[in-house]
């Protein structure tokens, strides 16, 4: 039989997914890219945020149009992920067209749900979510080969007033420090040259294993994988980002420049309504010894406009932060008011229709800010990875100074042969856009 994986959401979902496709081809499953050719389809979920549920629930339904003996053959479709885990037998009970729902605490039962459709019973299996998956598990690389994600850890303690990932996935809970450089071994053995870190929040890992914070110990052994290239690591939160992190990062050559740092506002009462522990000053204290410690560090970070009660002049706060701090890069999302949080039944909830205002003039500046940073590389060299060719045969990649799936790309002018996939070549910046770079091998 066939089965049929769509994965939508964060790159935490992703691997959840690729666990799930390995378990799949364990059981003698065969795995198919095409919908209309498979007899089992799961669409692992997104809950993030009310954009994320209506993405899943209408790939759900399109998915479902494969049961239609004109489409496809599918016999069972099975929903996944987060929003399995949220809503449960109320999804089951109101989508007739999903045969199972397996919640995020049970993508190890993911055969047992496959099973039990192809069987005709519609079933929840949901779990507790006290798993996370590890280095023996079997897994189904999606990235392109020369990068993956490994994850760390799981769930979440910090209970932001917007964020609902606590009540879908769980407490947090970290992985052992030996497990994860074994898969970072057999990933650097199958070629992988850049591994990416990853969690609800890296630099809180290993907390409830160890006792404290153990990111540092963590990546002084990774970095002695060989094979490995560039270590990167995302979300990693302000709150024990030590100067012990800071001074690794500026003096270990594998790990990349690039710092991922959610910090969601800028004003103190947003952050305090928000239950993040950091004030802007501490925020600013710690940017600064970011770019005076690690030379030629890229800053991501991401921010919410329109957050329950956020005045015009905290706004206006908000907007100045981003012209002084210029980050590199920012993600930037109006608030969306999810139930069961502690924002969602917080007074003063602003309207969409100031919250749109808000992103784009936020928007706009980020890409003025994007565009004068790019320019300013202009004549630099740099690495680049390469992710691919264009339909003209144009290659392009990334530098350290872009993450996989949410930064630009660097775009390689007059290559006269072929590159392949996951080389790391020398170029120079020739020109700098809003969200690309043109560039030239060296």
């Amino acid at each position: 039989m066939k089965a049929g994986f769509i994965s939508l959401g964060c790159s935490k979902n992703l691997i959840d997914t690729e666990v799930m496709l390995g378990i799949l081809q364990e059981n003698n499953f065969e795995l198919t890219n095409e919908p209309a050719e498979a007899d089992v389809l799961i669409v692992n979920t997104c809950a993030f945020i009310q954009s994320a549920k209506e993405e899943s629930i209408n790939t759900i339904l399109t998915m479902a149009g494969y049961k239609d003996i004109k489409q496809g053959k599918c016999q069972a479709l099975i929903v996944a992920g987060c929003l399995g885990q949220r809503y449960k037998q109320e999804l089951l009970d109101e989508l007739p067209e999903a045969d199972a729902i397996v919640g995020t605490g049970a993508w190890h039962r993911i055969m047992e749900a496959v099973e039990e459709a192809l069987k005709g019973n519609r079933v929840v299996i949901d779990g507790e979510n006290n798993t996370i998956y590890d280095a023996a598990c079997p897994r189904i690389p999606t990235t392109p080969a020369h990068t993956a994600y490994i994850k760390i850890a799981e769930g979440c303690n910090n209970r932001c007033a917007f964020c609902a990932i606590p009540l879908i996935r769980g407490k947090y809970r970290s992985r052992k420090i030996e497990d994860i450089c074994t898969e970072a071994r057999n990933l650097a053995a199958k070629g992988v040259k850049e591994i990416v870190l990853i969690a609800q929040d890296t630099t809180n890992y290993g907390h409830d294993i160890y006792g404290k914070p153990s990111l540092v110990e963590l990546l002084k052994e990774i970095v002695k994988v060989d094979g490995i290239k560039w270590i990167r690591t995302l979300y990693s939160y302000p709150r024990f980002f030590s100067d012990e992190l800071i001074d690794l990062i500026a003096s270990e050559e594998k790990l990349v420049k690039y710092v991922d740092i959610p910090l969601q506002h800028a004003n103190n009462t947003i952050l305090r309504n928000m239950h993040r522990p950091d004030t802007k000053e501490q925020i600013e204290v710690l940017l600064k010894k970011l770019r005076e410690r690690i030379p030629g560090v890229v800053v991501r970070s991401t921010f919410i406009v329109g957050f329950p009660g956020e005045t015009d002049e905290q706004f206006e706060e908000l907007y100045h932060f981003f012209e002084e701090q210029r980050f590199d890069h920012a993600g930037i999302f109006t608030y969306s008011q999810e139930e069961d949080t502690a924002a969602a039944s917080m007074p003063d909830q602003i309207p969409q229709e100031v919250m749109e205002e808000r992103y784009h003039q936020l928007k706009a500046l980020q890409s003025k800010i994007s565009q004068e940073i790019n320019e300013s590389l202009e004549g630099k060299e740099l690495e680049v990875i390469i992710e691919g060719h264009t339909e003209d045969g144009l290659p392009y990649g990334r530098s350290y100074r872009q993450a996989d799936d949410v930064d630009d790309q660097v775009y390689i002018e007059g290559v006269e042969e072929e590159i392949p996939e996951g080389t790391i070549v020398k170029v120079r910046i020739l020109q700098g856009f809003t969200e690309d770079l043109v560039a030239e091998l060296v």
